[in-house]
């Protein structure tokens, strides 16, 4: 019918002589072959009326308003009757009505899944644009999935009521890894240089499990603008990353990537100025920014300057302040005039806090996190703050804190929006380590006990070497103070190669917080305890604390915390220092002290390098030994690993291992990720340190400071549903005649 419909058009042109002398007085206007489309919503759609003279020109003009409708496949006009009494007659095919989508061949990707991407909706006409864009949408989703050669077509089939079935057929073919990137052009970075800067990663032989390799348009677009950022940032701003040159190999199996870069040349600052509503001189402006005349121009310089000269501001409770970057670029010189123009706006306090979402929590458990209260002055590092602290607390899903409009330009309202998270857990299950064995395991924890930020912990483990139970009761604001309140009461026994022990005590803690990242906590401990089952070859050292004792100490603990992460921390410090006070009442005297430090710095593609570090040091305070339980015994997945647990340190002349007086150890790691969306990471390690018998001469036998023990080795680690699991290999790298070469340790579940 198209056809007919230009050869038509081809007729009037050739005619257009006579057929444009002629016109008609229209005595009505008729509509044929509709079905679904009404008559009037067609005469609605013209200009042209009934009782109107017209020409060929306005019929073909309502022919295209017809058109317009998309509704119909052909249109076609006949004309009956004299020129002085024409009833003009539209002859219609409607397009079908989509009744269904069908979908062959897919099974890499759910029917759900292409239904949601096609555009074609059910019901609705038929429109062969629409089938075209869903086809490239599909596509787009394979090419996502990595099947970048996947081929889709598209099939009709119309029934008699004019109804269809849009069937789209799909030839998934093999997921399409990179097998090489290349780059041409480049002089200013290395091809390794850039490959690091990028996500997308040529394939391994591990890519059917971690998906390395797999082709994705949206990350690659992400990536070259990543390897610009490297350009910009050395100076080179003219740079222009192209488009990669795809090329599919070894029967579409595999692709190669060709990225052409145009450097250009490099620029320099010129001259650097600061205008506008300086708070302070200029001097003091720039030298916030870490850029100077002379230097090359580096755009994430500029951003990290920007963000603090606004900081800065916000700060001073400037919070709408705007700090422009005006760069002006000399393309013969190749340098770069740089002005800060610095827009300061009202000075704004905080009018109101509005806590929103919190279904279960106490409002006033959220408000004393806030480092705002209404009144201040607002301050862009007080809210980023409060919303770390609130997050922190480990009670809500989702944390936002935004600002809003206050009653006026100087006033502004903070408000927080929480989404409230289970803190409550039941668990029974069990778990193993290498260290422990077989460990079966029951708790109730409720970290939000009764909405009011209360901790309340009941748990029992129950293992081949350990058994243990616990209750206890933590205010951390006791009274809407800031002091911290706490008590527990526990029993634990355990079994150790040469003896067993049995505690049971109770414990009282109080801490106030020390600035921002800091507290110091004060816990008296009354413990009793029970040495038996001491063996036959067992040291006289621990033969002669066989039976009761009772220990009365108190422990101070300062704690320093920075870490951007309470669970998994990729940055910041992590620093503990202990001194524990035995002799305050009970059989047992001794002081005992240490140094805990862990720190964390992030570095590229979500890695992290982690150090830990610690020192410890007991002696007793009378003439007895220090008890067995107190003193130091490392070695193990713990502290150093590739050795056997408690086998590090000194020996008594039967070989037995009777603990140290005096430990230090060192931790260094590599942390990475493996499969980021499971939560999966490796890890490299390398670990030193010793404990000391206080009878050691330092630096004269093999178990002092001169004789540090080593290793290093390579794990994975992984947060499951099941809690922290840790699988480590070490190789002890000076082992003795009486150790092994390496030890494999492992971990999993939670243990108390």
């Amino acid at each position: 019918m198209l056809k007919k419909s230009f050869l038509l058009l081809i007729f009037l042109f050739l005619a257009f002589p006579i057929w444009a002398a002629q016109s008609f007085f229209l005595v009505d206007i008729a509509v044929e072959g509709n079905k679904r489309v009404q008559s009037i919503d067609i005469l609605n759609a013209i200009s042209i009326k009934p009782g109107q003279t017209v020409t060929p020109a306005e019929i073909d003009a309502a022919m295209a308003d017809v058109y317009r409708m998309e509704r119909f496949s052909d249109i076609a006009t006949e004309i009956s009757g004299g020129s002085d009494a024409t009833v003009l007659t539209f002859k219609v095919k409607e397009r079908p009505l989509v009744r269904n989508i069908r979908f062959e061949g897919n099974e890499e990707l759910k029917t759900e899944t292409l239904r949601e991407v096609v555009t074609i909706r059910i019901p609705d006409i038929y429109d062969p644009f629409e089938v075209t864009k869903s086809i490239d949408r599909i596509k787009a989703e394979y090419i996502k999935e990595g099947y970048y050669a996947a081929a889709i077509t598209a099939d009709s089939h119309v029934n008699d009521d004019n109804e269809t079935l849009v069937t789209f057929r799909i030839k998934e073919g093999d997921i399409v890894r990179i097998k090489s990137i290349r780059f041409d052009g480049n002089t200013v970075f290395d091809d390794s240089d850039l490959l690091k800067a990028m996500d997308t990663q040529e394939k391994w032989m591990f890519s059917w499990i971690t998906g390395r390799g797999n082709y994705n348009e949206i990350l690659l677009n992400q990536d070259l603008e990543r390897i610009s950022d490297l350009y910009f940032n050395v100076g080179y701003v003219r740079v222009k990353v192209r488009e990669p040159v795809i090329a599919l190999v070894d029967n579409d199996k595999y692709m190669l990537l060709l990225i052409k870069i145009d450097e250009g040349p490099q620029y320099r600052i010129k001259n650097m100025d600061a205008q506008g509503d300086l708070l302070y001189g200029k001097e003091e402006i720039l030298a916030m920014v870490d850029l100077a005349p002379g230097d090359v121009f580096s755009r994430i310089k500029l951003r990290n300057g920007v963000g603090t000269i606004t900081d800065v501001y916000a700060d001073q409770g400037y919070a709408y302040a705007n700090v422009s970057p005006l760069t002006r670029a000399d393309d013969e010189t190749h340098t770069i005039d740089l002005i800060f123009d610095v827009e300061q706006g009202p000075q704004v306090s905080v009018e109101r806090i509005n806590i929103t979402g919190n279904t279960k929590t106490r409002d006033k458990v959220i408000r004393r996190e806030m480092r705002l209260v209404e009144g201040d002055l607002f301050s862009a590092t007080s809210l980023k703050r409060s919303k770390a602290r609130i997050n922190n607390l480990g009670f809500f899903e989702a944390v936002d804190v935004s600002t809003s409009a206050g009653s006026d330009d100087s006033h502004m309202n903070v408000d927080v929006n929480v989404a409230e998270r289970s803190t409550g857990t039941f668990s029974v299950g069990a778990g193993y380590s290498s260290v422990d064995g077989v460990v079966f395991q029951g708790s109730v924890t409720q970290e939000n006990f009764l909405g009011r930020g209360l901790r309340l912990n009941l748990a029992a483990s129950l293992g081949g070497t350990s058994t243990t139970y616990q209750l206890g009761l933590t205010d951390p604001y006791f009274l809407d103070t800031r002091w911290t309140l706490g008590a527990e009461v526990y029993q634990t026994e355990r079994d150790w190669s040469d003896f067993s022990r049995d505690s049971r005590g109770a414990a009282l803690k109080a801490g106030h917080p020390i600035g921002e990242y800091s507290r110091v906590l004060a816990t008296y401990r009354l413990e009793f305890k029970d040495i038996y089952d001491v063996g036959f070859y067992a040291s006289d050292s621990i033969k002669d604390q066989e039976g009761t004792s009772t220990s009365s100490s108190v422990t101070t603990t300062y704690t320093y915390n920075t870490t951007n992460n309470r669970l998994d921390p990729s940055s910041g410090t992590d620093m503990n220092v202990s001194w524990e006070l035995a002799g305050l009442g009970g059989s047992e005297k001794y002081s005992k002290y240490i140094l805990d430090a862990r720190q964390f710095w992030p570095w590229i593609w979500g890695t992290v390098f982690a150090a830990h570090a610690q020192v410890g040091y007991v002696h007793s305070l009378n003439n007895d030994e220090v008890p067995i339980d107190k003193k130091f015994f490392i070695g193990g997945i713990y502290s150093i690993r590739g050795f056997e647990a408690r086998e590090v340190g000194p020996r008594d002349k039967f070989g037995d291992f009777i603990g140290g007086e005096t430990e230090a150890y060192f931790n260094f790691e590599y942390i990475f990720p493996l499969y980021e969306s499971l939560g999966i990471k490796g890890v490299t390690f390398f670990d030193v340190g010793n404990a000391w018998s206080s009878d050691d001469a330092w630096g004269e036998d093999d178990t002092a400071f001169a004789s540090w023990r080593y290793s290093s080795g390579l794990g994975i680690r992984w947060m499951s549903p099941l809690g922290p699991m840790r699988f480590e290999y070490g190789w002890n790298l000076d082992a003795r005649d009486y150790e092994n070469d390496s030890k494999f340790d492992f971990m999993i579940g939670r243990f108390f």
